[in-house]
């Protein structure tokens, strides 16, 4: 029995859920997302909260029941609080501003870099060297903040590039002479 699985996801004040067949829809002060259920798993709204159970008790149901259920709940994070990466670039001429909706940065190539900012997704630059990146999907905004990270991931000799806030970049010592 999943530890995971078998909490119920309960929703805080300003939150609805709304679950029809396999759809499960959330909607919060910051807006609506929705996400489709394995058919695997059976869902249910009891009580006003989300309740996730396998259908079998197969090796694939018994572990993409918690997944779900991870899903579901991140949903209802997303739509009351919302998630933010922070991204920080680091050497000497490398920067980055916005322009409308698109990211540019200067990162030491002969061209500068666009990024187009997907819908749903919003992205600050603060100082030129701080980007941070906001939204209530929690895979579009880790997927849009990796995909800013690989226009120039952080070398180990020197530390240049573009790192995530928290991140420690392991480093190397140089040639010896």
């Amino acid at each position: 029995m999943s530890r995971i699985g078998k909490n119920p996801v309960a929703m805080p004040e300003g939150v609805t859920p709304e679950v029809s067949g396999q759809d499960v829809k959330i909607k919060g002060p910051k807006g609506e997302l929705s996400v489709t259920i394995h058919n695997d798993v059976d869902v249910q709204l009891e009580d006003g909260k989300v309740v996730l159970k396998p259908r079998s008790q197969s090796l694939f149901a018994r572990k993409i029941w918690p997944t779900m259920r991870t899903l579901v709940y991140n949903m209802v994070v997303g739509v009351t609080d919302g998630y933010e990466k922070e991204l920080e670039i680091h050497g000497v001429g490398l920067r980055g501003n916005m322009q409308g909706n698109t990211l540019v940065m200067q990162l030491g190539y002969s061209h500068e870099v666009r990024y187009d900012v997907p819908d749903g997704v919003k992205v600050e630059v603060a100082d030129q060297t701080k980007i941070k990146v906001s939204g209530i999907d929690k895979q579009l905004v880790g997927y849009v903040a990796a995909k800013i990270r690989d226009f120039k991931r952080p070398e180990p000799y020197k530390g240049k590039g573009i790192r995530y806030a928290n991140e420690y970049i392991m480093r190397k010592e140089g040639k010896k002479k």
